[in-house]
């Protein structure tokens, strides 16, 4: 073995750099293109600052055992004849050569970032420019820049990041604040405390917000500055900090309270400000708030005829500005609006949500405007009684059920309709409709089978049973996915409709009105109420009063009082006969009338 602590004889020879290639021993095998050009960059400006190593093989040539980045640097720089011969340090044996390859990369330090960082700010008071530090550290302008923001930090900072009290993303929070006293001060409660940035963010600037707060994308920047506001950036976060809250917070509730009276001056009755992101349902039923909506539009037979027209130039890309302006107009019309009558008996609630844009909750009715609203037709006077509702004889859980195999039938009846299926799932992905969304695109369900018992309930095969599939077990995805392209386009749309059906669970009251109205769903097409899956799960007397129901007997008819002296399962049975046997229906005389009564029932809630 080669004593390495004595004194190697090595040479320094000029090689022709096309006598020269990367030798086997060289460790440093993975390399980064943009790194090997920016090393290039730098050698091309300053030269060669250290020469590599090599060793000379039978043939003559030399194998580069040390300097492998400059090697592929230099190799990009052969267009220049300073750089077509260099001097190459050779070792003298094989055993030399390849201690020194390894030797060379093990000895290797980065310079830490806190010397770094002091060398650049030392480099730019020096005049140099930026692209010029970048080509001599070879680095990028971005990260030149990163470093002469923190070059700018107090020293004590700097130290700090040396002596490894803090991060390098600990210092970069720091450039946030331009007072240094707190920061020092905040420095000192920090030290190897491992603080995350934002909470040293937050104690050096605990009465400031980010630009992204929605209070300042409603309020805009532009305006807060004009009004005095002080402004602070973070360039690492690529994020401006407004310092004057208080001013924030008066700007916006005053713009805020513009908008509201603005909305008064439009006719509504009354508009409220509210200084919340989100209003939710619970919102409006705790103030006990009716619901009015827009009165739609209707075209002309000659607008819709123009419509269609604009509609294709749309299609085709092919419509000016005019010609966008007269086709809002017309999808305006078709949205309706709220008549002046509407409006002066409701309100609207005004809010700014997360994103910072403007929303309105319009056509909300008080409860003392509610005869107003009921005389004028825009409310329907309610059903229900004003004493305490009596407990339903229908158990949540059956509810729930319930529910689930009407969610079913929806499902089943849309399936009838493809094209429909698709504008919805095109116009919901055009629109931001999230809680009313008309598909269930999400992580969420729109379950369509019962919890218990599925007895006397049958959907359409495609809602209920799936094709094998095989992401899980293929290895070639991508030859799946040809395999199931060519089966067709046929294919490809029975497959996005069955798809699109399942997730169907109809969106807001008069959406789902709408889609109701065009696939005309019957919960009873699939679903035939039984003994077990739904006269057990219900009370005696419920039964009592639904046998009467259904066959229009009096209380003390002999047919009705023989039923109400029958147990329980009993009458759950006779009941499941009166639905689906021809022969128990004769025998009790069942009408035409009463047969189709039977047929089209469903229970309470299944709507």
């Amino acid at each position: 073995m080669t004593d390495q602590s004595k004194i190697i004889a090595a040479t320094d020879e000029q090689i022709p750099f096309a006598d020269i290639y990367l030798h086997d021993i060289n460790p440093r095998s993975v390399v980064s293109d943009e790194a090997i050009e920016a090393l290039a960059a730098n050698i091309r400006q300053l030269g060669l600052i250290q020469n590599p190593a090599g060793l000379r093989d039978a043939s003559g040539k030399v194998g580069i055992v040390a300097g492998g980045r400059r090697f592929r640097a230099l190799a990009l720089l052969q267009d220049d004849p300073r750089f077509q011969a260099i001097t190459v340090r050779m070792a003298p044996d094989q055993q030399t050569a390849a201690f020194w390859a390894t030797s060379e990369n093990a000895q290797r330090e980065a310079l830490h970032p806190a010397d770094e960082i002091r060398d650049f700010g030392a480099m730019e008071r020096r005049g140099v420019a930026v692209p010029a530090i970048a080509v001599a550290y070879g680095v990028t302008e971005p990260h030149v820049y990163r470093r002469l923001k923190l070059a700018g930090l107090p020293a004590p900072v700097l130290d700090a990041l040396k002596a490894g009290e803090i991060s390098l993303s600990n210092a970069a929070a720091f450039t946030i604040s331009e007072d240094e006293t707190n920061a020092l001060a905040v420095l000192e409660q920090v030290r190897g405390e491992h603080h995350s940035d934002h909470q040293i963010k937050q104690m050096l600037k605990p009465d400031s917000v980010r630009q992204t707060d929605r209070r300042a994308v409603f309020v805009g920047l532009d305006v807060y500055e004009a009004a005095g506001g002080r402004m602070t950036g973070d360039l690492f976060a690529d994020q401006t900090y407004l310092d004057d809250v208080a001013l924030l917070e008066d700007l916006f509730v005053a713009k805020l309270d513009a908008t509201a009276n603005a909305l008064t001056a439009e006719g509504w009755k009354w508009a409220e400000a509210m200084d919340v992101p989100y209003i939710g349902y619970h919102c409006i039923e705790d103030r006990k708030l009716d619901r009015i909506y827009a009165e739609e539009g209707e075209l002309t037979e000659a607008e819709v005829k123009r419509y269609d027209a604009l509609a294709a130039l749309m299609e085709a890309d092919a419509l000016d500005a005019a010609g966008e302006a007269e086709f809002a107009a017309l999808e305006n019309i078709q949205a309706g609006a709220f008549s002046a009558a509407q409006k002066a008996v409701s309100g609207v609630l005004v809010h700014v949500d997360q994103s910072g844009a403007l929303q309105t909750c319009e056509g909300l009715v008080t409860r003392e405007d509610r005869s107003a609203a009921i005389k004028a037709g825009f409310l329907r006077a309610s059903a229900h009684k004003t004493d305490a509702a009596p407990k339903s004889p229908i158990s949540a859980k059956l509810a729930e059920d319930l529910s689930r195999i009407a969610q079913g039938a929806r499902q089943h009846a849309v399936l009838r309709d493809p094209d429909l299926l698709i504008d919805l799932l095109a116009y919901q992905l055009s629109h931001a409709l999230h809680w009313n969304n008309p598909l269930a695109l999400s992580m969420n369900e729109a379950p369509n089978w019962p919890t218990t018992e599925a007895e006397g309930y049958a959907l359409d095969a495609r809602l209920t049973t799936h094709p094998p599939r095989d992401m899980w077990e293929s290895k070639d995805l991508a030859a799946s996915f040809r395999a199931f392209r060519k089966k067709g386009a046929d294919h490809v749309r029975r497959e996005l409709t069955r798809f699109l059906a399942a997730q169907y669970r109809g969106g807001d009251e008069k959406l789902t009105t709408l889609v109701d109205k065009e696939t005309e769903p019957s919960i009873r097409e699939v679903w035939t109420p039984t003994a077990e899956n739904f006269f057990k799960r219900v009370g005696g007397p419920y039964l009592n009063d639904l046998w009467r129901e259904l066959l229009e007997l009096a209380e003390d008819h002999p047919t009705a009082t023989t039923f109400a002296k029958l147990k329980k399962g009993e009458k759950a049975d006779k009941l499941q006969d009166l639905f689906s046997d021809a022969a128990t229906r004769s025998a009790l005389g069942v009408t035409d009338a009463q047969a189709a009564r039977i047929a089209a029932w469903v229970p309470e809630g299944m709507t």
